[in-house]
């Protein structure tokens, strides 16, 4: 019994750090219980019960009547599908009793969040919204402000979120930035004829698309509370991003997006 005991404990830990890798990181509440289950089961136990939040996950493990319950605080790490990626395939390989509980454990425990250069995502970034500028018959005029001020802006996203900024604020300033630096070019003499459509691509890099998928996948599939939360901070991003959009116009005086 000391020994089931043991293992039920080692295995209850390794499910909820498998279900924290994956809500910090992005997965929606779906996957996070699916994961978290199908590792609890494939290491030996009879169910995995978890209780999912935006805050905090709670989850039971159930061996011969025996339950175990423990509960791991949630902090948002940034969207990684990297670390989601490999949390899977270490579950999979469990599943195929190719890893035991020591062996999952040490694979966790070297989980690192690919990232990319700040330069690469600097350059992709600006890339992407000078393309939705050019698509939109915003001219390759509006496309090169599009590219010079969405590029710019997400250089100073990445130094406010190196600096541990809030969010919120992080947005606001970052929309700030995008829209005076495209709305000034967009005054010059050089590109007065040029589509306003530059302005709003500017600020492409802002809008909370992942948040709102796993809100609504959350939803749909029964995770309320956590749908609503996640809901809930994608719509507060982007209050922030208009307010500093709008803090720009009213400030330099720029003409709309019209």
């Amino acid at each position: 019994m000391e020994a089931i005991a043991v293992k039920q404990r080692e295995v209850t830990r390794l499910c909820i750090q498998c279900a924290l890798f994956l809500l910090q990181h992005g997965a929606e509440s779906a996957l996070v219980e699916e994961l978290s289950g199908r590792l609890g089961k494939a290491l030996g136990m009879d169910s995995v019960e978890s209780a999912i939040s935006a805050n905090a996950i709670v989850l039971t493990t159930i061996v011969d009547d025996h339950c175990l319950t423990s509960t791991r605080k949630n902090i948002d790490r940034g969207i990684n599908m990297h670390v989601v990626t490999q949390v899977q395939h270490i579950v999979i390989m469990a599943e195929h009793k190719l890893l035991d509980d020591k062996d999952v454990r040490r694979r966790f425990a070297h989980i690192r969040p690919l990232r990319y250069p700040r330069w690469l995502v600097v350059l992709m970034v600006g890339l992407s919204c000078g393309c939705f500028c050019k698509l939109n018959n915003g001219g390759w005029d509006g496309a090169f402000i599009a590219f010079l001020a969405s590029s710019v802006a997400m250089f100073v996203r990445q130094v406010l979120t190196h600096r541990h900024f809030h969010p919120q604020i992080n947005f606001c300033i970052t929309a700030f930035v995008a829209t005076t630096l495209s709305g000034l070019l967009l005054s010059t003499p050089l590109f007065r004829n040029t589509s306003t459509i530059a302005m709003a691509a500017s600020v492409l890099l802002l809008v909370p698309g992942f948040p709102l998928i796993n809100a609504v996948a959350d939803m749909f599939k029964g995770h309320i509370n956590t749908g609503l939360a996640r809901w809930a901070m994608a719509s507060l991003l982007t209050l922030a991003t208009c307010i500093g959009v709008v803090t720009a116009l009213a400030l330099w005086g720029l003409r709309g997006w019209a």
